[in-house]
């Protein structure tokens, strides 16, 4: 039996769903038309752009304000080019060039792009001061390591995005950027006192809001301090004490994906995070990538529950309620960013490739792409030197299977190209790449999070900060391997 209707469709109003392929099903619009707050676009629900333009207008006959939202940072978490890769670099790249204007370009192109298909949200930029080097899920999404480069990254990402009339979300609160653990899988603990998080995580976060953010997503990590044994996403004195009341956000609190293991192994299952989410101050509750009509009944149903018993305060759920119809609202009234050039990732690209060593003299290089095992963010998008090379090919292996003798014989007296993503902590990889480097003229293409590990003996170690479509194209032009 369904909850009462004044309540479902309150609880409705909290919700940001998600359905599969590429036609929103009668269910997805039928639940937009109900209450429902919104959906989330991800790859699958992508194939070219008039069939996203025309999945949006269909939610919007459910209802005309409708959020539909999508992670489309560039570089390597895109949905609109999960196909291709992205035309534009991520977030590494654009602090690497350390160019705020260019960053706010580049932002606005992503919105202007968004906003001619419908989209209302982007679950961008993240913000994540990247300190921790082996981070596994944050990485190259990051404008880096210095909060206060990252700051300024990210207030222009924030204004280029808004300037497109497209809602910038800022994430993940309080800062992702020093775990080793992905969220996706476990709940990853950051065992620092809030004043560590004051001077070097939430900078760039105080900085989106003061360019206006209209959104701030929560991070599924524990920070022990304030969180206790649970996750951000399930704290007030994150969401309310800190955000708002320190920090003085007043917009929009967007959960990250509620299905992953982060949030689910606190809360003991997706509904009861939903609930947990909203008692400590989350407005908007992304339920994730995997959801179905019965999935949102049941959502909406334990919120509805909650308040019946008192786990939840109805006017904390008229609160978030609210605050999602105010962002559907000024989506509405916002503006138009102008078009941008064409080529405009490509050419920032190029500027953030750099080179230790000499790249001189690649004739017919035999090029290998290591294999890399992709975070859950990013999704299989692909990557490499491939599609941009001229007369060449990619050959792909994996590092701990490969004999470097075989691969000399391969080459042949020619030059090899080794191309990864962070091949420092690749299994197999440092060994490969040092023990071809001692015998053969070795480049190495890093197109992940560069850490501090040279191999000896190579000729030349080129980075790309980020492994999109754009970030490809330079660095085969940086080695002369194009037309």
């Amino acid at each position: 039996m369904r909850p009462d209707p004044g309540l479902r469709r309150l609880a409705l109003g909290t919700l940001l769903a998600a359905y599969p392929g590429p036609v929103p099903p009668g269910w997805a619009v039928d639940l937009v038309g109900e209450g429902l707050a919104g959906h989330t676009l991800f790859g699958g629900n992508v194939h070219d752009p008039a069939q996203v333009a025309a999945s949006t207008a269909a939610l919007r006959a459910g209802r005309t304000d409708v959020l539909v939202a999508i992670d489309e940072e560039g570089g390597d978490v895109t949905r609109l080019a999960h196909a291709t890769g992205s035309p534009y670099p991520g977030n590494a790249a654009l602090g690497v060039v350390d160019d705020p204007v260019l960053t706010r370009q580049v932002y606005a192109a992503l919105g202007a792009e968004l906003a001619a298909l419908g989209v209302t949200v982007d679950l961008a930029p993240t913000v994540d001061v990247n300190s921790a080097d082996e981070n596994p899920v944050i990485g190259t999404r990051a404008f880096g390591a210095d909060p206060a480069r990252v700051a300024a990254h990210s207030a222009a990402a924030v204004v280029g995005l808004q300037s497109a009339g497209v809602v910038a979300c800022a994430k993940h609160f309080p800062g992702h950027g020093a775990t080793v653990a992905d969220s996706h899988r476990e709940l990853p603990t950051v065992d620092v006192s809030p004043a560590v998080l004051r001077d070097r995580d939430l900078p760039p976060f105080a900085a989106a809001i003061e360019a206006g953010a209209r959104a701030v997503m929560t991070a599924h990590i524990r920070v022990p301090a304030l969180t206790g044994d649970g996750p951000a996403t399930f704290s007030r004195a994150v969401l309310v004490d800190l955000l708002r009341g320190e920090y003085g956000f007043t917009g929009t609190v967007i959960t990250d994906a509620l299905e992953m293991r982060g949030a689910t192994l606190a809360a003991g299952g997706l509904a009861p995070a939903a609930v947990s989410a909203l008692a400590a101050g989350a407005d908007l509750l992304c339920l994730g990538a995997r959801v179905d009509a019965a999935l949102v009944e049941q959502v909406a149903g334990q919120i509805v529950a909650a308040i019946g018993d008192g786990r939840l305060e109805r006017s904390r759920v008229e609160e978030a309620a609210g605050r999602a119809a105010a962002l559907a609202a000024w989506t509405r009234g916002a503006g138009t960013a102008p078009a941008a050039p064409s080529d405009l990732g490509y050419a920032v690209a190029r500027r953030a490739v750099r080179v230790e060593g000499d790249v001189g003299g690649l004739v017919r290089p035999l090029v290998v792409r290591l294999h890399a095992a992709t975070n859950r963010a990013g999704g299989r998008v692909p990557w490499g030197l491939g599609p941009h090379l001229a007369g060449l090919a990619e050959l792909r292996m994996v590092a701990a299977e490969t004999d470097p003798a075989e691969l000399g014989r391969l080459a042949g007296g020619r030059p090899i190209v080794l191309v990864g993503r962070h091949l420092h902590r690749l299994p197999g990889g440092p060994a490969l790449v040092e023990a071809l480097a001692a015998a053969y003229p070795v480049t190495v293409v890093e197109m992940g999070w560069p850490s501090r590990w040279r191999p000896a003996g190579v000729r030349a170690f080129v980075s790309t900060f980020g492994a999109s479509h754009a970030n490809g194209r330079a660095a085969a032009e940086v080695l002369g391997l194009t037309d």
